[in-house]
């Protein structure tokens, strides 16, 4: 038995600010089916214009990275075919995903509730620099941002 709890963070290309309300409920909804047809647990997905959030509870034998592709990959295509406006739609290269206790389950789920007041306040930059502090990862952001 095993309880992975991910906490997986990714934006749009560029950080675009091209996931509006109509499109991200649906896209959510196409999100949380990848991660369950992948044999694991979709606890929430949300996130605003220009980048999402998931909490995931992996199987024992799931690979976050191959995980990760897919749902960019998938949904990338999926994406494209919903409007005019996102036939060239992409995400970044890089995300992140940061473990989580299972006694800061509910906690991540508020915070992924949250985001449009949350970001009202902080952009998705000032945001992912504070996860990588928290978790203690260091990087250059020349590497990060795309």
């Amino acid at each position: 038995m095993s309880f992975l709890l991910v906490h997986v963070v990714f934006s749009t290309k560029d950080r675009a600010p091209i996931l509006d309300a109509a499109v991200r409920p649906d896209l959510y909804a196409y999100l949380a089916t990848i991660v369950r047809n992948n044999d694991c647990e979709c606890f929430r997905v949300g996130g605003v214009v220009d980048h999402v959030h998931l909490a995931i509870r992996l199987n024992r034998e799931a690979n976050v990275a191959g995980l990760v592709a897919e749902l960019k990959a998938s949904s990338s295509k999926w994406l494209k075919g919903q409007s005019p406006k996102l036939t060239k739609f992409a995400w970044q290269r890089g995300y992140g995903a940061f473990s989580v206790g299972p006694g800061d389950l509910n906690s991540l789920i508020g915070y992924i509730d949250r985001q449009e007041a949350h970001h009202a306040k902080q952009d998705f930059q000032a945001e992912f620099r504070a996860f990588l502090t928290k978790y203690g990862i260091e990087c250059e952001e020349r590497y990060i941002w795309d």
